[in-house]
């Protein structure tokens, strides 16, 4: 009997093709969402690793399943090392998942929760964002993946694609706060270390709102 493998993969945004969307709710509060592609199919990944279409679409009707019996699948903010949700950590969750050709796609809402409001900060802040897909499956010699089931979906850094980033949509940042942090992403954007201390000192101040 085969163990099913922890399965994780990383697509930056020019892969994703991430989409920052706004909906109105009914109490005229403003919801975020990112919308783009979730899993790659039939081609090889980073991780020399083969998803096939037919075994991506399985796993897009089983999140379906449990969205539509009202199970809520959430996401965290960097992708940790183990398969469970750590909900002190969570910062989104999928509300939908379809087949776009050979990947699946899916549409992501951003929670107030602190791990969101650092996602949503980063997004107002011109923010480059990709996705992670968090899963189990059989992985073959050749690489090609079978009995793929989708955990989640996280959101994740990734600076590696240039261009064609999301701008700013959801509210401008004309606060004296809102250009001290606009500014200082601007400044840590090539610096991991960096980055990665502003993201702390983001929570820390999310924390004391």
């Amino acid at each position: 009997m085969l163990i099913k493998k922890k399965l994780v993969e990383v697509l930056d945004f020019s892969q994703s093709r991430t989409e920052t969307l706004i909906e109105e709710s009914q109490e005229g509060k403003k919801n975020l969402f990112l919308k783009g592609v979730f899993v790659q199919g039939n081609v090889k990944n980073h991780n020399e690793r083969i998803y096939p279409v037919s075994e991506i679409r399985k796993a897009v009707k089983s999140i379906n399943d449990k969205l539509s019996s009202r199970y809520s699948v959430w996401g965290e903010l960097d992708h940790p090392e183990e398969l469970t949700i750590n909900l002190d950590r969570v910062s989104h969750m999928i509300t939908e998942m379809w087949m776009d050709g050979n990947d699946g796609m899916g549409k992501l809402k951003i929670l107030p929760t602190p791990m969101g409001n650092i996602v949503r900060t980063l997004i107002e802040c011109d923010g480059k964002l990709g996705v992670s897909s968090r899963g189990v499956g059989n992985v073959s010699e050749s690489g090609e993946v079978s009995d793929f089931e989708i955990v989640t979906i996280d959101v994740v850094a990734n600076s590696s694609a240039p261009n064609a980033y999301p701008k700013p949509v959801y509210e401008s940042l004309n606060s004296r706060r809102g250009r001290i942090i606009n500014d200082l992403a601007q400044a840590v954007s090539h610096d991991p270390k960096a980055q990665k201390f502003l993201q702390k000192e983001l929570l820390n101040w999310i924390n004391k709102l």
